[in-house]
């Protein structure tokens, strides 16, 4: 099958590489597979603190989906719906990720891969890159459950824009109306990629968890997540890494977190 996930650790950075650049790192199956597989091993990691989700080169975050599927995994509605829940499950499983994700992009995040990049927490982008969401050029019907996402991420009327118009919408607009939080130029989009992420692996993880979770809470009706945010919050207002904030501040000294 078509692209696999490139995944590396180091300095309690994840780097997931999307690579398919024959066809612009289209997302194929087995690609959200491996994401939803590595989101659930990495939950329970404590040597990953951020992750960085790109795609190979600099032309593409991810032309969409692999429209190569389709023919086989999505050629009815019966397919269709279980082919959306396999971007679901890849989507949900990598925005609930315990630890901040980043989306760098370059190029084209289109379809599938604005989904995958809105899951995410933050977006770096180049500033010659653009969003677009073809489905109307396709035919296809976009799958409400991830509609939440793009309206958190691109507003109301942007997520309109978006769907009635197939449209590109400019990194530098992205940029203006939140949806990108950092714009570079495509030569340094990657080197501020980093100093965010080592920036962030450098702080309390249990802080970030339960950050997270408490504003993920915040943006809709999520029940269940209040109640593990309330659970993590009290769980880093007990850690050792909150006695060691207060000491080091009191030493005037860099803090030292373990995650414990």
């Amino acid at each position: 099958m078509a692209g696999s996930i490139a995944i590396t650790v180091a300095d309690g950075i994840a780097r997931l590489v999307l690579s398919n650049p024959e066809r612009r790192n289209a997302i194929s199956s087995g690609m959200w597979q491996a994401l939803a597989s590595f989101a659930a091993e990495a939950a329970h990691r404590h040597d990953i603190r951020v992750a960085i989700l790109r795609g190979e080169g600099a032309l593409a975050f991810s032309g969409g989906a692999d429209i190569s599927d389709f023919d086989a995994a999505r050629s009815d509605a019966s397919g269709a719906q279980s082919y959306d829940d396999i971007v679901e499950h890849a989507c949900a499983a990598i925005e609930g990720l315990p630890f901040p994700v980043l989306a760098v992009i370059h190029g084209a995040c289109v379809g599938a891969g604005a989904a995958l990049a809105s899951s995410c927490d933050l977006r770096i982008a180049a500033d010659t890159a653009f969003f677009a969401i073809p489905a109307a050029r396709l035919g296809l019907g976009y799958d409400p459950r991830g509609l939440p996402r793009l309206l958190r991420v691109f507003g109301s009327q942007g997520a309109r824009q978006l769907f009635f118009t197939a449209d590109r919408l400019a990194a530098g607009r992205a940029h203006e109306i939140g949806a990108i939080d950092m714009l570079a130029t495509p030569e340094e989009v990657d080197a501020v990629a980093d100093r965010l992420a080592l920036r962030m692996a450098e702080n309390a993880p249990l802080t970030l968890k339960a950050a997270k979770l408490s504003i993920r809470a915040a943006e809709g009706p999520h029940g269940p997540l209040l109640a593990e945010a309330k659970r993590a919050t009290s769980a880093a207002n007990a850690s050792a890494d909150y006695r060691e904030g207060r000491l080091a501040f009191a030493e005037k000294r860099n803090p030292r977190f373990t995650g414990a």
